[in-house]
């Protein structure tokens, strides 16, 4: 049931046939920073995109500039400024955000939230201005709460619609993969661990149970793999020492989602990923479980499936962070002026 039926690329392009071209204008907002330039170079890579729509607050007409000299199809613009926003968001099918502070060591992602909770506001009140029936796929951290941010705002503006509104998890399934990969001398990319829940510490939740090719581990090695999951981003902090935290492994991630979002919209059937979006699978209004991609966003929520004792243990023991995290999102939007 959860095995994704497609498995994204971003491998080099150059050599595809026109065939699998597609006239799709996308936009990355927060295009300069340490997740944004390599994201941008990923999707410029594309053949699924012909016009790529560069914005941040400093640097983009570099970085354009940079990219637009690469041997692929996609035009590239730069946009600078909150002047530039709504010219960089016209006719845009897709949205990317990354755009926001990096975590640094010893911070939580909610010590992120002030920050990036505006920028987020920010930006995704310019989408519901200027390309509202966009799909928006949101990196800003925390997803827990810049989720809930992004569907109050277009709420506000009257053009929410939750089929295309995603918190881009998909690192957490990329880590998951490498690392039973590794475990069990397995082909990473052979691996498809879904991992649903939220995107931050133990609202990660790995389903190892339904990892295809089904794999096994002892009690203690399972906990050991779960919490590597679950710190994995804190791993990379500390390992950066200050300067910074997952940019690289977060923009193949978030190229990873978004290629499967345009390869769904294009009409490649039976493309699923997981990712944090409104949901009636548990208590909490929102939450990540694979998700069956389509023409329109969002198909079919594909659930949680059956589940291990430990596995269901992990659920129940997010539900309070999780559901405390979405609240402080939707009071966020209910308190701006």
């Amino acid at each position: 049931m959860f095995s994704r039926a497609v498995r994204p690329t971003v491998s080099l392009a150059r050599s595809l046939s026109t065939s699998s071209r597609r006239n799709t204008k996308v936009a990355v907002l927060g295009a300069s920073g340490g997740i944004g330039q390599p994201l941008s170079l990923l999707l410029k890579n594309s053949p699924l995109v012909s016009r790529l729509n560069l914005y941040d607050i400093a640097h983009t007409p570099g970085v354009a500039a940079d990219l637009s000299h690469i041997e692929t199809r996609a035009q590239v613009t730069g946009f600078l400024g909150p002047d530039q926003l709504g010219a960089a968001l016209q006719g845009c099918k897709v949205v990317v955000i990354p755009a926001g502070v990096p975590r640094k060591p010893g911070m939580t992602r909610d010590d992120l939230f002030n920050t990036n909770a505006t920028i987020v506001a920010t930006l995704v009140d310019a989408c519901a201005r200027n390309c509202p029936e966009a799909m928006i796929c949101i990196i800003a951290n925390p997803v827990n709460s810049t989720i809930p941010i992004t569907s109050e705002v277009l709420k506000k503006h009257g053009v929410y619609n939750p089929n295309r509104v995603f918190g881009v998890t998909t690192l957490d399934i990329v880590r998951a993969n490498t690392f039973v990969a590794e475990l069990k001398g397995l082909d990473p990319a052979r691996v498809n661990v879904p991992v649903i829940g939220g995107h931050a510490g133990k609202t990660i939740i790995p389903l190892i149970s339904q990892c295809a090719p089904k794999v096994e581990f002892p009690p203690d090695q399972l906990a050991a793999l779960t919490e590597r999951i679950q710190e994995a981003g804190t791993e990379v902090v500390k390992a950066k020492a200050g300067a910074g935290s997952a940019t690289l492994s977060m923009a193949y991630a978030g190229a990873r989602f978004t290629f499967s979002l345009l390869d769904a919209m294009n009409g490649k059937e039976g493309v699923v990923e997981c990712s944090f979006v409104r949901s009636e699978e548990t208590v909490c209004k929102y939450f990540s479980t694979p998700i069956l991609l389509g023409k329109n966003g969002i198909e079919k929520n594909l659930g949680l499936g059956t589940l291990s004792d430990f596995e269901q243990k992990l659920v129940a023991n997010c539900i309070d962070e999780l559901q405390a995290s979405i609240k402080k999102g939707e009071d966020f939007v209910a308190n701006m002026k």
